[in-house]
């Protein structure tokens, strides 16, 4: 819960920083979840509106919840306009539900910080029967600037003590999301889990990189002089050896699971 919080100190940079999905999952949100025109959604943990934005502009009533003030408002700047959107400022385990059920309850990036003894069943008590839960997840895979992954783990395990010695990135095709599928099922309260994935090559320059990394909460939990030896490292080691510029891959898996 401490490193949930992290996130909404610097909301600012946040919002800059971390980058959009991809155009197909908002059509795969559209065809598996029903999130189109007219629908009622539920956003759990929309940060700044990174998906939030896309959703309501594509006709989706949406009810945002977000538990960060300093996220939720400015979720509700980039909102201005976009569409039928309300931002409530709140965790959704507490947040006491609407009594008119939602079609859909999407949550990009942020399912996994909330308390897992709530979080499925909630979203069950949240939906009209066959309403949709949909959350998407995002895993850095390897890829892009493959050998740069590689030689940063030393800076990594220079600065950052809990790093495991050696640690590399899974490939796409090894990345399981049956631990999602099997939550869901668990709940009792759901039909199978149907997956679509994606992935993305991010390419930053050294200065994009680090503001990237600083939204992390793994790193912005590192105490201080940790973080800006590792940020310090990290650095020096693009600029010397990678011209100034990485490239990332994003492995986004999006799970829609369909209220009994």
């Amino acid at each position: 819960m401490h490193l949930r919080r992290t996130f909404d100190e610097e909301a600012e940079l946040y919002d800059r920083a971390r980058p959009a999905y991809p155009p197909e999952l908002y059509d795969d949100l559209a065809e598996l979840a029903g999130a189109g025109p007219g629908s009622r959604v539920l956003e759990v943990g929309c940060g700044t509106g990174q998906a939030t934005v896309p959703l309501a502009r594509r006709g989706c009533r949406v009810t945002a919840v977000e538990a960060g003030p300093s996220m939720a408002a400015l979720a509700r700047r980039n909102l201005a306009g976009a569409g039928t959107v309300q931002v409530v400022t709140a965790e959704f385990e507490n947040w006491p539900l609407p009594d008119e059920p939602f079609d859909a309850v999407v949550s990009a990036t942020a399912f996994h910080w909330i308390d897992p003894a709530v979080r499925v069943t909630k979203a069950a008590d949240a939906l009209r029967p066959g309403g949709a839960l949909a959350v998407v997840r995002t895993q850095h895979v390897r890829g892009g600037t493959e050998q740069f992954f590689v030689e940063v783990q030393r800076c990594y395990e220079r600065f950052d003590p809990a790093t495991p010695p050696g640690l590399r990135l899974p490939a796409a095709a090894d990345v399981d999301g049956s631990d999602h599928a099997q939550e869901v099922a668990r709940s009792g309260r759901f039909g199978p889990t149907a997956f679509r994935r994606y992935e993305q090559d991010l390419t930053y320059t050294t200065a994009e990189y680090l503001e990237l990394l600083r939204t992390y909460s793994g790193h912005r939990a590192l105490p201080p002089a940790a973080r800006t030896g590792l940020l310090e490292c990290i650095a020096a080691l693009v600029e010397q050896r990678y011209g100034g510029r990485v490239t990332k891959r994003q492995l986004i898996e999006l799970g829609v699971s369909r209220r009994r």
